[in-house]
């Protein structure tokens, strides 16, 4: 592929991965999501009226909010109120995201710093376009000749989202009251029956944020980026069977396969960031190099 069709393909992916920021989008509709006068979220118009039913929970629209309702004033009765009220809305099934229930708690907060105001299902995420934050590791050899290669995971093909495509050698969700470290240590042995010996050896380089939209709702979304550099001798191996296969590829085909629909979008992200970082993809040579990193890091206010 040519470097100008190469750098267009990058250039689509980020745009598509930060759509919500873009004219057009649903955004100028969204009703803010707040708790005790705090924005915590985008809830996309199609959702506000299903919310509206449930007086006793949320506050009717208003100045473009909706809000929950005052005498839900604990962590605990906020996360069990609205969860009360996905799990209705769920057997209703009126909703498509629903469907996909994971029975996984994610935090809802104003940033990562504030203390959590309640839980929520993480498959109900997107409806109140709350952020979620995640943890990914970039896994690589280094030659003795100073050759750097990628692993890289292919997704089982009985995944709920992005089933049979690329991914990241680990990666997961943080759930409620679940450690960054503690997470990334996790998902190295389910995923990749990685050792917690060599996993605590990654380093944490950066974050990559973005926010789209899709039929589902509102994905605001930060990941946590770790470098893994593994020994030459060591193979990840297929641990709780949501990844099928790991390849160790040479980075010019993992820079190939990044412009291909091949790849799971945030995880090409996560990927492209690592070449950014270690000089793959340098200003000289890749004219679109400023767009690249300021699609990394789209952050929502």
């Amino acid at each position: 592929m040519a470097n100008s069709a190469w750098s267009e393909k990058i250039v689509q992916l980020l745009r598509r991965m930060n759509n919500f920021h873009l004219p057009g989008s649903c955004r100028p509709h969204c009703f803010r999501f707040e708790i005790n006068e705090a924005q915590v979220g985008w809830i996309p118009p199609h959702v506000a009226p299903l919310l509206a039913r449930y007086t006793e929970v949320f506050t009717p629209p208003h100045g473009g909010a909706v809000s929950l309702r005052p005498g839900l004033d604990t962590y605990g009765r906020r996360s069990e109120a609205v969860d009360a009220v996905l799990q209705t809305m769920r057997q209703e099934g009126c909703l498509t995201c629903l469907k996909g229930w994971r029975d996984e708690k994610y935090s809802v907060m104003s940033k990562f710093s504030d203390p959590p105001l309640m839980w929520m299902e993480r498959a109900a995420t997107s409806l109140f376009g709350v952020k979620r934050y995640g943890v990914h590791i970039n896994g690589y050899t280094v030659s003795e000749a100073g050759e750097v290669s990628m692993w890289l995971a292919r997704r089982s093909p009985t995944k709920q989202t992005y089933p049979g495509l690329l991914d990241n050698v680990a990666a997961g969700g943080l759930a409620a009251g679940v450690g960054i470290k503690h997470t990334l240590v996790k998902e190295c042995q389910e995923e990749a029956c990685i050792p917690a010996a060599i996993a605590e050896k990654a380093h944490p380089v950066t974050t990559v944020s973005y926010t789209y939209e899709e039929e589902d709702g509102v994905f605001a979304e930060s990941q946590f980026v770790f470098d893994l550099e593994l020994p030459r001798d060591f193979k990840p191996r297929v641990g709780d069977g949501e990844v099928q296969e790991f390849y160790l590829l040479p980075i010019d085909k993992v820079k190939e396969l990044l412009a291909t629909d091949d790849f799971k979008p945030n995880c090409a992200m996560v990927v492209l960031d690592f070449l950014i970082r270690h000089s793959f993809i340098e200003p000289d040579a890749e004219p679109c190099y400023q767009e690249f990193v300021a699609g990394l890091h789209q952050t929502l206010e």
